[in-house]
């Protein structure tokens, strides 16, 4: 039996409910270019775009500021 790690979960998860709904987006440091530190997000860039793999700069207040306004929109 395979075992799935907990990596290759965070990403089924991820790729899972992107594809189900196209208004989830994901915003963070260098997961569009790089896949992220563990590379959870490897490919989703080319796989979903740009407008909704996003990378940031590293400025956590920024991010959250994001994450805050992208609520009250509705996202």
């Amino acid at each position: 039996m395979s075992q799935l790690t907990y990596i290759e979960a965070i990403t089924r998860g991820l790729r899972e409910e992107m594809l189900r709904d196209e208004s989830v987006f994901l915003i963070g440091e260098d997961i569009a270019t790089y896949g992220g530190a563990f590379k959870v997000t490897k490919g989703f860039s080319q796989e979903f775009g740009t407008a909704r793999v996003i990378d940031t700069p590293i400025a956590e207040s920024g991010i959250v500021g994001v994450a805050v306004g992208a609520a009250l929109m509705g996202m």
